[in-house]
């Protein structure tokens, strides 16, 4: 019987073992990261609510830029609460308004979307559903050959990468990936960390829509991190660190897919960053929850009671609320918040309690 699975096994399980051990160490690593921001103090919704349209921000923005829209992420912000800007052209400000409530609906319901070819070509359709010029061809697999072009700043392109996958061969191909990809996540023969990056280095080799790739595996990248566990994804960009690196990102994509359908298929340069990246972003997450970070989670109230609870060995709510003009009920609220983040703590009891920092 005609098996898939079985036959991309072979060749993406010798792909992984020629470089799992390699990447041991970073693995650890990084999973010694995701395990800090699962047990860490509990951020309240408010803050993480503040981070994530943040994040959503910044990551359309980087995300979009990569493939060369010129919107910064102040211009992102505004066009999604309404505001009318002039100086872009639609079709930027189409890819952007896409890409963000895309985004938004992945980190929202992530743990209800099913990874699958028609997940996929659904999520194809909504990041251009916005788009006039590619009404023809969205949620479809391209029908034409394509190329990866690596896009300077200005939006131009720079060179040829490399040649993708011919358009007969897409479906074939994509059918193979996305089943081995659904069967290992299950197996857990591999990390799933190898398994992602592995499945996002060879759907970028088959690019297979016309348009849309590389935002595409950006989204897919952050639903597959999200189902397996990696839950600071929407509160610290992935896509702003791949913008910030952009041109390691395409030299890292060229060096290991050149290698593909050879007999000594290598996946180690784009694994070392991919891993560097999801590394960093693990290191920035669990900052978050450090006291150095405080401040990026708190009001302005807020922060002005945390700077004045650092001066003072401790205080009672009402000394505070005296000490820096602001309301007995907000300075409870921030004690509250300050308290579930852990950087105060309660001393004594009834009348007489009082908090220091710790």
């Amino acid at each position: 019987m005609y098996n898939i699975y079985e036959i991309m096994n072979n060749r993406f399980s010798k792909r992984i073992a020629t470089v799992s051990s390699i990447f041991e160490q970073k693995i650890l690593e990084i999973d010694e990261l995701k395990n800090k921001w699962s047990t860490g103090a509990e951020l309240d919704r408010q803050i993480l609510s503040r981070l994530k349209k943040s994040v959503l921000v910044t990551s359309t923005g980087a995300s979009t830029r990569i493939e060369g829209s010129q919107m910064s992420d102040e211009d992102i912000e505004k066009l999604m609460r309404g505001l009318s800007i002039q100086k872009f052209k639609d079709r930027d400000m189409q890819e952007v308004k896409g890409y963000y409530e895309l985004l938004t609906n992945i980190f929202d319901g992530y743990q209800s979307i099913p990874f699958s070819e028609s997940t996929i070509k659904f999520f194809h359709r909504e990041l251009l559903k916005h788009t006039d010029k590619d009404q023809l061809h969205r949620g479809e697999y391209k029908k034409g050959e394509n190329r990866v072009e690596m896009i300077n700043n200005a939006g131009e392109s720079i060179g040829v990468l490399f040649d993708t996958t011919k358009a007969y061969l897409t479906p074939k191909e994509m059918q193979e990936l996305v089943e081995w990809t659904q069967e290992a996540f299950l197996e857990k023969k591999y990390h799933p960390l190898l398994i992602v990056g592995n499945f996002i280095v060879e759907f970028l080799n088959i690019h297979p829509f016309q348009d849309g790739n590389g935002r595409i595996s950006r989204v897919l990248t952050n639903l597959m991190l999200l189902q397996q566990g990696y839950l600071y994804m929407p509160y610290i960009s992935h896509e702003k660190l791949v913008e910030d690196n952009k041109p390691e990102y395409y030299l890292a994509l060229r060096k290991s897919q050149k290698t593909f359908r050879t007999d000594s298929e290598d996946l180690a340069p784009w694994l070392q960053f991919f891993f560097g990246v999801i590394l960093e972003q693990s290191k920035r997450a669990v900052a978050l929850l450090s006291k150095e970070e405080t401040d990026k989670l708190l009001s302005k109230q807020q922060q002005i009671i945390w700077k004045y609870m650092e001066t003072v060995s401790e205080s009672t709510p009402l000394e505070i609320s005296k000490a820096v003009g602001i309301p007995r009920p907000t300075v409870s609220q921030a004690i509250t918040k300050l308290l579930k983040m852990k950087r105060i703590e309660r001393i004594g009891l009834g009348r007489s309690t009082r908090y220091r920092k710790i």
